[in-house]
């Protein structure tokens, strides 16, 4: 929107004048003087090399065929300027409609269609996502972190339910379509009791739940059987899992660095032009002033600690990293203390002897109860740490996920180890059994650790501060804050127990599905009626960045524990051989796929044998680097084209002051000149006047 004024609408030159006055103007701006030495310097380094690269260059007055393209097809509410803009831009695109040819006309007009198209469809699809309206009013009272750990979980739900429709299309139904070879065996039995529900014993252990449920049936073919599905579904399960997670980062991660140090929001922009003036409801209105109070403050707590950091001395720096060391060192002493601890309970569970059913359960329960009071007891420990290492609020969130994940994933491989070295030298009905059983129990214990904490902690907690406000109680437990990065490894930590634990309960995907939900709706309740809004804020975009990158290891982890299991079944069959399930009575993993590589057509097996050779992984490594190389290079082009576009970007707004000062002084030369002209006026007036005599 330009604004005129009197002097500037009233102007008495012609237009000549102006043509030879804005080229003047327009070979004194500072973007033509500053790219003069470059376009000479070019110049001579194309007078010695041949010319310019074809589309090396960017003009500054012209745009290429395809920005204009882009620009004609862009929708007008998409388009940054003012409402007098987009409507001259409507007339122009009805003008180059009129110039065009049909074809042309006929293409840009579908494919405005087909972007508006995609749009409706995006709304319409965004709409359909469960708990938006709760997602709102959970940021508008208490930031967008806390969204971020909602959103997470949201996410974790969709990635469970993706992992049922696999585990039901490869595994569940073609087992009960089929049949089973042992299908005369009862479910329930006569000593079944509740505590089987809790142990996973009994009629657990003969129901689908676990591995040894599902064996060979009538579907018995060379490369369509049962064994054959059953490894399918797990390796398309975490396959796609890894290619959905490593997306996301990827997203999370190019988001994060476009806005990062290197990109500084405007102030005013957020508080002149971050209000929407659609919104007519007053709650929306008011979650609408908590967003923007909130950014406020994350930004004035950003702009806080770097003023701090950049007043630091040398000798400060010095005392701040050697207290930093001294911390860590205590971070890995109290890690390598819970690791004994849980190798102890785990000991002390494999070697039990009681017959009491208390006694039977607290021994079952003990290396999960072991676990999960490491895990409950040390992040806090991290987080008063990381208070204390002086860094800005998002940086010690993001230490204390980092710390606490790896005391999660840590303890958890260790578990697994000591649960893979005991068992293997004694033997079970089914080993395989057993594994699913301990990841059940590590599953179901953790949502009971969720449930208890929200109803037997938080909510009395709140009750107490509630009723007895000044009471030494109160005061000493203090108002209670939602802790996301504590939340989340629980998140983390229940998602890597169910894909770890898939291969050996196939079921473990829903009954994640049915806790996430429940635990939302715990958290939710949690959140609204037991927690204060955080004083500090921290930035959310590169956290969520980091729970996904989290939940990438939980998953490696799952793939590293599967292939170790292959691998023990690889080179110890005697040991290892499983007693039931799909792959029993001697018939391995890699028994079951030789036989099926054996029993495709000539050319397959000879094409299967060369690409899991190490033939293959020479030209496999060479397409690797060509086209890492491929995308280095055009990321380091984009970065150089961007940080050109930057500098065209700084030197448009100083043509713009230029342009201001140079308006400014040609009308304050203009009013002299009327001054003076004036001034001649009413003294020539009163000389040519008689004076009157009377």
């Amino acid at each position: 929107m330009r604004l005129l004024s009197d002097e500037s609408t009233q102007s008495t030159l012609s237009s000549d004048s102006c043509e030879y006055y804005q080229t003047e103007i327009f070979d004194q701006l500072p973007s033509i003087q500053a790219s003069r030495p470059e376009q000479s310097t070019q110049g001579l380094c194309d007078v010695h090399q041949g010319g310019p690269e074809p589309g090396e260059s960017i003009s500054h007055g012209h745009l290429s065929r395809g920005a204009k393209d882009k620009e004609s097809t862009q929708p007008l509410k998409n388009m940054v300027m003012c409402i007098q803009g987009k409507r001259t831009a409507r007339e122009r695109r009805k003008m180059q409609i009129s110039n065009i040819g049909f074809w042309e006309s006929w293409r840009r007009s579908q494919s405005i269609t087909r972007k508006r198209v995609w749009v409706q469809m995006g709304g319409a699809l965004s709409s359909l996502l469960p708990w938006r309206h709760t997602l709102h009013a959970i940021e508008g009272k208490f930031g967008v972190g806390v969204k971020a750990y909602f959103v997470f979980l949201r996410y974790l739900v969709f990635l469970n339910l993706l992992n049922c429709a696999l585990t039901s299309g490869f595994i569940l139904g073609p087992t009960m379509f089929y049949g089973r070879r042992n299908g005369s065996e009862h479910l329930f039995g006569g000593n079944d009791s509740v505590l089987d529900f809790f142990l996973g014993t009994g009629y657990l252990d003969r129901s689908p739940v676990f591995i040894g449920f599902y064996t060979r049936g009538s579907l018995d073919l060379p490369c369509l059987n049962t064994p054959l599905l059953y490894l399918a579904g797990i390796l398309t399960m975490i396959l796609l899992s890894l290619i959905m997670v490593v997306r996301r980062t990827i997203v999370g991660y190019k988001h994060t660095w476009m806005l990062g140090k290197r990109y500084s929001a405007n102030m005013s922009y957020k508080i002149f032009c971050g209000w929407d003036f659609t919104i007519q409801d007053p709650a929306s209105a008011t979650l609408k002033h908590s967003f923007i109070r909130n950014d406020l403050k994350l930004f004035l707590e950003e702009q806080n600690f770097s003023m701090r950091e950049a007043q630091r001395t040398l000798g400060q720096r010095v005392r701040l990293y050697l207290l930093r060391f001294i911390l860590n060192l205590i971070v890995l002493s109290l890690l390598g203390g819970a690791f004994s601890l849980i190798y102890f309970a785990t000991k002390k569970s494999q070697s039990m002897t009681e017959n009491n059913w208390l006694v039977r359960l607290v021994l079952q329960y003990l290396p999960p109860m072991s676990i999960t009071f490491v895990n409950l007891i040390l992040p806090h420990i991290f987080r008063k740490i990381s208070s204390f290492e002086d860094y800005s609020f998002t940086t010690q969130v993001n230490a204390t996920l980092v710390r606490s994940i790896f005391l999660k994933l840590a303890s958890l491989g260790m578990y697994l180890f000591f649960i893979f070295t005991t068992e293997k030298h004694q033997k079970h009905q089914c080993m395989e059994n057993r594994f699913g059983r301990e990841m059940y129990k590590l599953c179901i214990f953790n949502f009971l650790a969720t449930f208890c904490n929200a109803f037997l902690l938080n909510y009395p907690r709140k009750l107490v501060q509630e009723k007895f406000p000044t009471s030494l109680l109160a005061r000493v437990l203090g108002k209670q804050r939602f802790l996301i990065p504590f939340n989340v490894l629980d998140l983390v930590y229940s998602q890597t127990v169910s894909w770890v634990g898939v291969y050996y309960c196939p079921l473990l995907p829903l009954i994640g599905t049915v806790t996430l939900i429940a635990t939302f709706y715990i958290q939710k309740f949690v959140v609204m009626r037991c927690c204060v809004a955080e004083q500090r804020m921290f930035r959310a975009s590169s956290s969520s960045v980091l729970f996904h990158f989290m939940l990438l290891l939980g998953l490696l982890m799952a793939a590293v524990t599967l292939g170790f299991s292959f691998h023990l079944q690889n080179i110890e069959p005697d040991i290892t051989m499983s007693s039931c399930g799909p792959f029993q009575n001697g018939k391995t993993v890699f028994i079951v796929t030789k036989v099926c590589v054996e029993s495709l057509p000539s050319p397959a097996p000879a094409t299967l044998s060369y690409l899991s050779s190490e033939a293959f992984a020479l030209p496999l490594i060479l397409a690797e680097i060509i086209i890492l190389t491929s995308y280095v290079s055009r990321g380091r082009a984009n970065q150089k084209a961007i940080e050109r576009l930057k500098d065209m970007l700084v030197m448009s707004s100083s043509d713009k002051r230029f342009l201001v000062k140079q308006h400014a002084t040609m009308l304050r030369g203009r009013n002299k000149n009327r001054t003076k002209v004036h001034s001649a006026a009413v003294v020539e007036d009163n000389w040519q006047d008689p004076p009157s005599t009377h």
